[in-house]
């Protein structure tokens, strides 16, 4: 374990205790307790070190011993939703010992990972995936499979999206033991929104019937006998003055709670209690607060939901200063001006308002942005409403998030031919959180689709202009992208000019070599030039700005006026480089002998590392790219660094 200074080094006298769960068994009430300190005390000073998501695992520390301490894992499946509240998991796992290494390049995921632990069953960095999982886990060990009981814990953000309630009303019907923890502390990354949060919230409200809604409401068979009649007297008592959890017995869960989540007098009993006896699907609904334990958290707006590196004592956080803006600022700020000018433009976002920089946007025009919840299906379609009804909308998720809503693209975007303008953030490799936030799909999963306008901006003046241009086209469907992390310092334009509908330009002229490039490696690109020229190869450099519609002029005439074309993106096979064959393909290039490479993401899934060293791994920096073009026109490679 790496060395911390003395006033970071928690004393932990019984986490030192615990190497699996199983260390758990024997451990008192009281144990259990200072172990829950202990274990909040260690997650922060790992994530002092780190960086990471903090608050989200400091409100379930407490949860996450009681489970421990009462379901048998790893035999018992354990699911967490989303999976960013798993630290104190890990350290509770056999992995205490690498817990400093989170995120970091041949470290431990910042989520759950099946090829990590077998406490981790099932892989997750989305959300609302845990209790079809857990179904999943439990039907199988019906039929034949590994056996043990099946645990979601799944936040009240993640419960409002409509996977969750899919696999609940199929829970609720197969009856199935099942046990769904809802993790509510009235907030995921962004206040929660919808009728469901307030919903939650009523409930919380009955507080001091708390103990009288545990007995009601489902709960009444797991009460020994002589207490049951008085049980369902008292639930015929609530009717009427509180709905309780009406909402989930509907499904065919029994409810019980709410409950306090900090409390381990409360949780160990109840869990105790629900294992023994229970029979059928359960909901424990359980109430925590995100940050608990840690005052910066605590007071800070989204708890401490990510944080870089941060000083223990003070909570202050070491992050790297840049002169250049970020990617994220800058879309909200150009859509901010579009906005001002064009009052018909709205801005729609998925849970996601601060990481999609619309928490601006909504700050500037209160009424003309929605926040939709952990609902990106809903979030395209409520879109292409907004389109057919005569306005601009800007459908702003995250590349890897919008997966989630492709359905809706097709069919609800694409083929009426709405004006939807999809804002694709993340795109490219994104570091730290690793493959599954990965934006490398999007420009393979939207250039496919007739009538949909694909761009990608190469630096961040670029992505001003995309916004001018996306805001100004009408005539059907459009999507951007552009990457995590800052620009890369150019001189910003005053306003954003719309760009002319598939047309690339060219950066440098040269002779032998073109290079293609859609997206900001065109900084690397430009690089890569620099090298090659210094060999005596000259090359062309064009940056093409539109996956679709092609600018067929401009690559016919790279292929006709060079030995070589090289195309370059921060996408999967299927992307921009294999519209540009296909073209080149159909106009017999080909069978005049043009030399053609796609360099493209890498046929697998990049585990985390910093976005320099994923790009090596994908090689696609400037030494790899140089590589490629001598590679392709038979010089040999020397004195190239990988």
């Amino acid at each position: 374990m790496t060395d911390l200074p003395q006033t970071h080094k928690p004393k932990t006298p019984v986490l030192d205790r615990v190497r699996i769960p199983a260390d758990m068994k024997g451990m008192s009430d009281r144990e259990l307790r200072q172990l829950a300190d202990e274990l909040r005390s260690e997650t922060i000073s790992a994530v002092s070190e780190t960086g990471g998501h903090l608050g989200a695992g400091l409100g379930v520390v407490e949860l996450t011993v009681a489970i421990h301490a009462v379901f048998d894992t790893p035999r018992d499946k354990l699911i967490w939703d989303v999976g960013h509240q798993c630290y104190p998991h890990k350290i509770l796992t056999g992995r205490r010992d690498r817990i400093r290494t989170l995120r970091t390049e041949g470290g431990l995921s910042g989520f759950t990972k099946r090829s990590e632990s077998p406490y981790d069953p099932f892989g997750a960095a989305h959300s609302s995936t845990s209790i079809s999982a857990a179904l999943g886990f439990k039907v199988a060990a019906d039929l034949g499979g590994d056996p043990g009981d099946a645990i979601a814990v799944i936040g009240d953000g993640s419960m409002s999206a409509g996977m969750a309630f899919e696999a609940m009303n199929n829970a609720g019907h197969l009856g199935k033991r099942l046990f769904v923890i809802l993790n509510d502390n009235e907030m995921s990354i962004a206040p929660p929104v919808g009728a469901l949060s307030s919903y939650l919230s009523r409930l919380y409200a009955g507080a001091p019937f708390q103990e009288l809604k545990a007995a009601a409401k489902g709960a009444v068979s797991l009460l020994p006998h002589p207490f049951q009649e008085g049980a369902r007297r008292a639930k015929e008592m609530l009717k009427g003055m509180t709905v309780g959890g009406t909402l989930f017995e509907e499904l065919g869960f029994s409810y019980v709670g709410p409950v306090d989540g900090h409390d381990l007098d409360q949780l160990l009993p109840l869990l105790r209690t629900v294992k023994a006896r229970a029979q059928g699907p359960m909901l424990i609904h359980v109430m925590t607060k995100k940050g608990k334990g840690y005052a910066p958290a605590e007071a800070a707006l989204d708890k401490g939901h990510a944080t870089a590196k941060f000083d223990v004592l003070t909570g202050v956080q070491q992050k790297a200063k840049s002169n250049a803006p970020s990617y994220t600022k800058v879309f909200a700020q150009s859509l901010i001006a579009e906005a001002a000018r064009d009052d018909k433009i709205v801005a729609v976002t998925a849970a996601m308002p601060d990481g999609t920089g619309l928490n601006l946007f909504a700050e500037r025009f209160p009424r003309r942005c929605f926040d939709v919840g952990i609902a990106e299906q809903h979030a395209v379609t409520f879109s292409a409403g907004l389109a057919a009804g005569g306005l601009k909308p800007f459908c702003a998720i995250y590349s890897t998030f919008l997966q989630r809503g492709y359905d809706q693209v097709v069919h609800d975007v694409a083929i009426q031919r709405l004006p939807v303008r999809f804002a694709i953030d993340r795109a490219g490799l994104v570091g730290a959180d690793g493959a599954t936030h990965a934006g490398s799909f999007d420009v393979a999963f939207m250039a496919n689709l007739p009538g949909m306008v694909v761009m990608a901006a190469a630096d961040e003046a670029e992505l001003v202009h995309m916004v001018a241009t996306a805001a100004a086209y009408d005539e059907g469907p459009s999507a951007f992208r552009y990457p995590r992390g800052d620009g890369v310092g150019v001189d910003m334009p005053e306003r954003g000019e719309p760009l002319e509908i598939g047309r690339g330009r060219v950066m440098r002229e040269g002779g032998r070599v073109a290079l293609l490039s859609f997206g900001t490696r065109l900084a690397e690109v430009m690089r890569a030039a620099e090298g090659l020229s210094a060999r005596g190869v000259a090359c062309t450099v064009a940056d093409a700005r539109f996956a679709k519609p092609l600018d067929q002029d401009l690559i016919l005439q790279l292929a006709r006026h060079h030995e070589a074309l090289i195309c370059i993106e921060e996408g999967a096979v299927g992307g921009f480089g294999s519209h540009v064959a296909q073209l080149l393909a159909d106009a017999g290039v080909f069978d005049r002998g043009l030399k053609f490479r796609s360099m493209v993401l890498p046929d697998t899934f990049i585990d985390q590392a910093s976005p320099e060293a994923m790009y090596a791994v994908a090689g696609m920096n400037a030494p790899q790219i140089e590589a490629k073009v001598l590679e392709t026109l038979g010089i040999a490679v020397v004195g190239l660094r990988a």
